[in-house]
């Protein structure tokens, strides 16, 4: 098993970085991660200045054996959250709705959502649009299991990526559960994101498949991005694998037969999107670039800076305002804006998606990075920090100073 692709040199010394550090790092990944089978591969893509630094990749696609493309695809699982609210923030500046407009405006479904497992409280104030962008509607995911009310979620299947209801039902369904909290009280991740979608699709009248089709993806050129797998990009389909508490690793979807293949009710805002790392890229630079890319504008400057800034009550960070501690992240000093996580202190931003996909950026540095597997869940290892924190180390001229 080797470790294809490298460290581009030139490139690494015109942008201020250690290539020799960015190549034992790499190498660390696929020497701790892939060869021993703890990951069944990885792909790894750096860019400053949105010139490709390192692209690596290593391990097999597939359980049969054939070796990782470099155009392979990837469930994206939440970093379709980004994608989601790049759409509303877009509807946001068209005058279509507002941050601080009630949710029932467009959803009149959550017009008196109970609060607490007995049902018996009552919200102190209404949920903002704002609420679904930052994790603070008060709704939660199934995967939480800490309550009695996500124990509600999985029973009726509202986590699934693959929703055997239209969006109406499932608006309806979450109607009919109790929020964990009153809205903004505190963070917790949840379905918001996927609520978030269907407010796009009752506002630009468009079903979020062809809302991204024709105002995100093809004018970003992101061919290889979409909900349902086309039988012609079955071939570029990794497998996605399931961690065992014994260590192993089983199948959880097969890339030849996926269940993404499968036609759509509901189109997941929160996690339905496969993708591979240089539509993702694409999408990333769009976002260094203040909303453009290539002559196409998506949004405003000032739209995505105020995206990629912490917009928890108080000024708050996860720590202090959340319960749910789901993934390997730490989240001291991590404060979440409208639509991903960003670090308070060095103001990179970034998220991730279940089965261990991650990307960040860093807007004073002019760093990408993205980093594709298929290994559920993504809380067992740390190889996300491990990352983020050897680029840091590997900067030699900082853009900060």
């Amino acid at each position: 098993m080797q470790l294809i692709g490298q460290v581009d040199v030139e490139a690494a010394r015109a942008s201020g970085m250690d290539a020799g550090k960015l190549q034992a790092q790499a190498a660390f990944v696929h020497e701790r991660y892939v060869v021993p089978g703890k990951l069944p591969h990885m792909q790894w893509l750096l860019s400053r200045d949105e010139r490709p630094i390192a692209s690596v990749r290593s391990g097999a696609a597939r359980a049969t054996g054939e070796p990782l493309g470099d155009n392979a695809l990837y469930r994206i699982a939440s970093m379709t959250k980004p994608v989601t609210s790049v759409a509303f923030m877009m509807l946001v500046e068209q005058g279509l709705v507002a941050l601080d407009d009630p949710v029932t405006k467009i959803l009149p479904e959550f017009a008196d959502l109970a609060v607490g497992a007995d049902g018996a409280g009552r919200m102190r104030r209404p949920m903002l649009m704002i609420d679904l962008l930052r994790h603070t509607s008060g709704l939660t995911y199934g995967l939480q299991r800490q309550t009695a009310i996500d124990a509600r979620y999985r029973e009726l299947g509202l986590d699934e990526f693959q929703q055997k209801r239209s969006s109406d039902e499932f608006i309806a369904a979450l109607a009919a559960l109790p929020l964990e909290f009153s809205p903004g009280e505190r963070w917790n991740y949840s379905v918001s994101t996927d609520v978030l979608g269907v407010v796009v699709e009752r506002l630009s009248g468009l079903d979020l498949e062809r809302f991204f089709r024709e105002r995100i993806f093809d004018p970003l050129g992101m061919p290889d991005t979409f909900f349902e797998l086309p039988e012609d990009r079955a071939g570029r389909m990794t497998d996605a694998w399931q961690w065992a508490q014994d260590g192993t690793l089983s199948l959880y979807d097969r890339g030849e037969r996926s269940g993404w293949r499968r036609p759509l009710k509901l189109r997941s805002g929160g996690g339905g999107l496969i993708s591979c790392t240089a539509d993702y890229h694409r999408f990333a630079r769009m976002l260094l670039r203040g909303g453009e890319l290539d002559g196409v504008r998506l949004l405003k400057p000032e739209t995505v800076a105020a995206m990629h800034a912490n917009h928890l009550p108080g000024g708050g960070d996860l720590a202090s305002l959340s319960s749910s501690m789901f993934s390997e992240a730490d989240y001291a000093g991590v404060g979440f804006g409208l639509g991903f996580a960003t670090d308070l202190r060095t103001q990179e931003y970034y998220w991730g998606g279940v089965f261990s996909t991650f990307f960040f950026i860093d807007p004073v540095e002019r760093l990408i990075g993205i980093f594709m597997t298929q290994h559920f869940p993504s809380s067992i290892h740390p190889v996300r920090r491990e990352l983020r924190q050897g680029v840091r180390h590997a900067i030699i001229e900082s853009r900060a100073d």
